[in-house]
């Protein structure tokens, strides 16, 4: 399962939609260790005024990798992640998360080519 849904917002989607604050907190308190890293890489990038910021270190652990390829590969998460942040998110291997301004277009461009896909390619990352 990808979040731990508090019974509250479970009847809240039953019902209707939910809001993105509700939504950013299952998220959160779900995947913590997603959400630590992608916060912190968002204040390294905001300090630093570059382009992007992104993690180059693999999880510490299997249920710290889940929860990071849970949340990216999840739309909904992404999307929500991207407006509470107000960053764009972009994701290669199993574990090299960046955090963009939305204005570096050409940054993001460049990152997500199969160029920079292949050039990220590393032996211990083939069974991440």
């Amino acid at each position: 399962m990808s979040l731990t849904v508090p019974n509250d917002l479970l009847d809240q989607a039953r019902t209707g939609e939910i809001d993105d604050a509700a939504f950013v907190a299952c998220v959160r308190d779900s995947l913590p260790y997603a959400w630590t890293l992608i916060s912190e890489l968002v204040r390294q990038r905001e300090h630093s005024g570059a382009d992007f910021a992104d993690n180059q270190v693999p999880p510490p652990s299997e249920e710290a990798r889940g929860q990071l390829l849970r949340c990216l590969a999840s739309d909904s998460m992404r999307g929500a992640l991207e407006r509470h942040f107000g960053v764009r998110l972009a994701f290669q291997n199993c574990h090299r998360v960046a955090v963009f301004d939305p204005t570096a277009t050409r940054a993001l461009a460049e990152f997500v080519t199969p160029r920079a896909q292949i050039l990220n390619q590393k032996p211990e990352l083939v069974d991440c």
